[in-house]
């Protein structure tokens, strides 16, 4: 070789040589914290921030990036569907998580989100244990932070409600969630066969029976919680045992009349109790201390508990709120102190908003109404009996969801798709409370690109679904019992928040609209990890650019 050819090739040696060493390798926060509150509307942000503290809700808005326009992006909005599909980036068309429960045709039964009859309990009631995620059929962001390190990783989800831990840990992750006979915390055989020692130390501290033996009292004078009706009220669900929903709620004697230590579902502790857990699991597990990105995924199901039976106006749900508020400032000083400000990431978010109880939008001359499930079904069932001949048509009606039995149908040479239509028609002609009927067979047909309808087919799952998909009017609700409920595509049960803070996100806010199938991606993209196999949201490019 020349000694010109030399010095060239040498050169570029050293040339790539330079450029391989400016490349900087990318940096990854040492933890996640995703944050799920559960029932929490975009609006509680605002409503009681002027008592909020610095730490908690404010920081979030002070320092981190909000999309205050989002929503979910399919019917029906209920818990189960809601954490599956924060963490794979998809809607039920894809992951499967189509309901709570939902009835299965092959099986003649309802069937629960998260159960798995091949696993037990490890801990807790035997009646709890049955839980694993083998109904999502789609990985997480959860699972792909673990593929991305060969496992290495760790997850760990944490909630009240089995499904509100057990989903967004995916099907790689441990998650753990709390029995109501025990007043424990316990997972299944799907993730261990025995409590890890740090679990079993929290359970040893019997901090349910601490804090249910206390009164829950306003945190402050309640005369000044001027963000909510009057306490005693005809339209909120009072406690087992209870005449009317005043406060103070004296918890000792509850639990007489109580599901034994469910009743903390009920109360603020609940959120306590999680965090306790929380920060447990953070120094049981090392999380975040081992050199590789690890994710903690929470889930606050005590809102959506007291949202149900008090209500969104209620005083119960602004003490929530108040009490979250402080438990959050104190949880994020406990994450700077063991990470380092700005070394760790966290999103929160929500798996539904929530509806007003019907009865008091009625009392304010708001339309409003009670769809009464069972009164239908009875007759749309003679509707059947009279126009296609005696037989059990119905084989199950849940989920503002009809289904048909195809077997009899078949049986008497009666094209289902002629019924679909027929009943669609019987309903919306008969029940003021019915705004529009779709059928499985236009779901599966046609491609919707707006509206409710689109929604209903982004929910809408092709094996899982039933044969006629209802939507109610505005603030009509299939529920008859004080309290409320959600699970329409109106945006009282759309509109949740989505905000970061922490590892590289910019501080700021948009009001773009952006959908909760865009969390998972965004993720992916801050984290280097591949996308959830089933993702169909898109990254939010206000946090990422």
């Amino acid at each position: 070789m020349s000694m010109k050819r030399f010095l060239s090739v040498f050169l570029i040696a050293i040339s790539t040589v330079t450029t391989f060493a400016q490349i900087e390798i990318p940096q990854k926060p040492k933890l996640v914290v995703g944050i799920v509150v559960d029932q929490m509307r975009q609006e509680y942000f605002y409503k009681y921030q002027d008592r909020y503290t610095e730490g908690g809700f404010k920081r979030l808005m002070n320092e981190g990036f909000m999309m205050k326009n989002a929503h979910y992006n399919y019917i029906p909005t209920y818990t189960g569907p809601g954490h599956a599909s924060v963490y794979t980036g998809t809607t039920p068309a894809t992951h499967g998580i189509i309901a709570n429960n939902w009835y299965v045709r092959n099986l003649d039964r309802m069937i629960y989100c998260a159960e798995d009859s091949t696993v037990t309990a490890v801990g807790g009631s035997e009646k709890s244990g049955q839980i694993s995620p083998r109904n999502m059929l789609s990985t997480t962001i959860s699972d792909e932070l673990r593929f991305s390190t060969n496992k290495r990783s760790k997850v760990v989800g944490i909630a009240l409600k089995d499904r509100g831990a057990s989903l967004p840990a995916g099907h790689t992750g441990d998650a753990y969630w709390y029995d109501s006979g025990t007043g424990e915390f316990m997972t299944s055989t799907y993730y261990q066969e025995e409590l890890p020692e740090w679990v079993k130390a929290l359970n040893d501290q019997k901090l349910a029976e601490k804090y249910l033996s206390q009164k829950w009292e306003t945190l402050f004078p309640i005369e000044t919680y001027v963000q909510s009706i009057e306490d005693d009220n005809p339209f909120e669900g009072p406690f087992i045992g209870m005449e009317t929903t005043s406060f103070p709620h004296d918890l000792p004697a509850l639990m007489e009349n109580n599901d034994n230590f469910g009743l903390i579902s009920t109360t603020p502790f609940g959120n306590s109790i999680t965090l306790d857990m929380a920060y447990a699991a953070i120094e049981g597990e090392q999380l975040g201390k081992r050199g590789e990105t690890d994710l903690l995924a929470i889930s606050f199901s005590s809102p959506d508990y007291i949202g149900h039976r008090f209500g969104p106006s209620s005083v119960e749900i602004e003490d929530n709120y108040l009490r979250l508020d402080r438990d959050l400032e104190k949880f994020f000083d406990y994450l700077d102190q063991e990470y380092g400000k700005g070394e760790y990431l966290v999103f929160l978010t929500a798996d539904h908003a929530v509806a007003d109880i019907v009865d008091y939008m009625l009392s304010e001359n708001v339309p409003a109404g009670n769809f009464n499930t069972r009164s239908v079904l009875t007759q749309m069932r003679g509707f059947c009996a009279i126009n296609y001949g005696e037989g059990n048509w119905i084989s199950n009606f849940s989920n503002e969801q009809v289904f048909l039995n195809h077997e009899l149908a078949k049986e008497k040479g009666i094209e289902i798709e002629k019924i679909q239509r027929e009943v669609a028609h019987f309903l919306l002609a008969r029940y003021p409370g019915v705004k529009e009927v779709y059928t499985a067979t236009d779901m599966r047909r046609l491609e919707y690109l707006e509206g409710r309808k689109s929604l209903l087919q982004m929910g809408f799952n092709h094996k899982a679904s039933g044969d006629l998909l209802l939507i109610l009017e505005p603030a009509w609700l299939s529920s008859s019992w004080k309290g409320t409920t959600h699970g329409t595509g109106y945006t009282y049960d759309t509109h949740v928040p989505i905000v970061f803070m922490g590892w590289k996100v910019p501080h700021g806010t948009s009001s773009r609209y952006a959908t909760i199938t865009d969390i998972a991606p965004t993720l992916s993209m801050l984290l280097g990890t591949r996308l959830p196999n089933g993702a169909s949201g898109q990254p939010i490019l206000e946090i990422l650019d």
